[in-house]
């Protein structure tokens, strides 16, 4: 009897062994921040959480792969951080049901000679080249880009996307100063001379409701400008954003430039030319990109899909019903796909060995 006293037993090693408030204490500490238990870390590791379970007495320690087993289960994976934009605007859910409205009556207002447009400044676009030539795709390898480039300098490409066609309006310089944005609404007026009115969709940056902008505003429709009642952001922008006036301007909400339909032609312009490109100098630079916006307006250009209609994307959407759930269930966590959706997108080859030569050929 006092052998068997003074054995040692042994580590809990099934998943089971643990109860649920030890269970529980692994995802309340891992959803918890690091500052609140005294981590210098910002983040939690695996092991920063067992030797925190360890320091506690009410709780026995825990191996790293006990921890990744329940966390795995619950979903959580504390080494994982996302962006997101949160806004701010009180006016949010009307602005955004006032710009969502504008696009799905966009091709019955062009019929009725009333134009909606997105516009926006895409900044900084560097003219990089590669020092050494890239390496086309093979079977089985994907391009190989080399890292080291060198500069050429930055252009800023001034953009407006038609909704109803999307056919896009552009101009390209160094600078994005009120007088180049006044420059580029004078250029699609003049691409669109016909219209009845227009319905312009831009973000809140201080040169999209200068005085300059005003000042085009008043003499396009006609009206008087009032300096006196212009002298702050607020009162030019509900000078441009009135409703008579037959150029009107409509402001996304704070942190909400996502609203504007031109972000969504800018990652097409990303991915298939800027991302990858290597440009030798400005002109062919500007030539490459000029030809691309042709070629973009004569064979690409379609109106977009909307389907954001103002109403929140995630408050109202059932668990069983998000994007997760819909492809593994609710009630199964694990990563691998199932066998149906391998079928439909098999994995990329690029990991795939290359078969070996037979000897005897």
């Amino acid at each position: 009897m006092a052998s068997r006293a003074c054995r040692t037993r042994h580590a809990p090693v099934d998943p089971g062994a643990f109860p649920p408030d030890e269970r529980l204490h692994v995802v309340t500490l891992a959803s918890s921040k690091t500052e609140e238990h005294n981590q210098s870390a910002t983040r939690w590791s695996l092991d920063d959480l067992a030797f925190d379970i360890l320091k506690d007495a009410h709780y026995r320690a825990m191996s790293r792969a006990t921890i990744w087993r329940v966390l795995d289960n619950a979903d959580l994976k504390p080494h994982k951080s996302v962006y997101w934009l949160n806004s701010h605007d009180p006016d949010f859910d009307a602005k955004a049901q006032a710009i969502c409205r504008l696009y799905v009556t966009a091709p019955q207002l062009y019929q009725r000679g009333r134009l909606v447009i997105c516009s926006d400044e895409k900044t900084g676009m560097q003219i990089l080249e590669r020092k050494h030539p890239t390496q086309p795709v093979e079977p089985g390898k994907p391009e190989k880009r080399e890292f080291e480039y060198i500069r050429h300098g930055t252009r800023v490409l001034l953009n407006s996307f038609v909704v109803p066609t999307g056919k896009v309006v552009w101009d390209v310089g160094e600078t994005r100063t009120s007088l180049d944005w006044v420059a580029h609404l004078r250029h699609v007026q003049q691409e669109y001379p016909d219209q009845q009115g227009y319905d312009w969709i831009v973000d809140n940056l201080n040169t999209h409701w200068s005085l300059d902008v005003c000042r085009l505003v008043a003499e396009s429709c006609d009206v008087p400008l009032v300096l006196k009642n212009l002298k702050n952001g607020a009162q030019r922008r509900a000078f441009l954003s009135d409703p008579s006036h037959r150029v009107v301007f409509h402001f996304t909400p704070l942190h909400g430039s996502w609203l504007n339909q031109v972000e969504l032609f800018f990652s097409v312009l990303s991915r298939q030319l800027l991302r990858r490109g290597s440009f030798a100098s400005v002109a062919e630079f500007t030539e490459r990109l000029r030809r691309w916006l042709e070629e973009y307006n004569e064979r690409r250009a379609h109106p977009y899909r909307w389907t954001y209609t103002g109403e929140p994307l995630v408050r109202a959407t059932p668990f069983s019903q998000t994007r997760r759930q819909r492809r593994q269930g609710r009630a199964w966590f694990g990563r691998a796909p199932s066998p149906f959706e391998r079928l439909l997108h098999p994995p990329r080859p690029y990991n795939r060995k290359k078969p070996k030569l037979a000897a005897n050929l």
